[in-house]
């Protein structure tokens, strides 16, 4: 499996895993949301492991920048919130980081 569909994996899993929590404490959604939610967390943990790095804190820092762009495509996506140029650019930083630190794990 690739790192590229590991992380869509994790990031999908985190965000719904926190929007459970989210739903329930903000939004008056019933407790039994907390059930997916957790297992949506524990699939989120799991898929980072499939990443093809040799450190866990080197997979977790470039998982960073995927999952601020997922969070923005929840945000549009199931929110229905355009995201902003602002948060946009943001994103764009951040997986270019991700990206930066991928590359440097590939090369030793």
């Amino acid at each position: 499996m690739t790192s590229a569909i590991a992380y869509a994996v994790a990031a999908l899993a985190e965000i719904a895993g926190c929007f459970a929590a989210w739903a329930v404490l903000r939004q008056d959604a019933g407790a039994w949301w907390l059930l997916p939610g957790a297992a949506s967390l524990g699939l989120f943990a799991w898929a980072l492991t499939w990443v093809e790095a040799d450190a866990a804190g080197r997979a977790f820092a470039a998982y960073g920048g995927v999952y601020i762009a997922a969070s923005l495509g929840w945000l549009w996506v199931v929110e229905g919130r355009t995201p902003t140029g602002w948060d946009m650019a943001g994103a764009g930083l951040c997986l270019a980081g991700a990206g930066v630190i991928l590359v440097g794990a590939a090369r030793g």
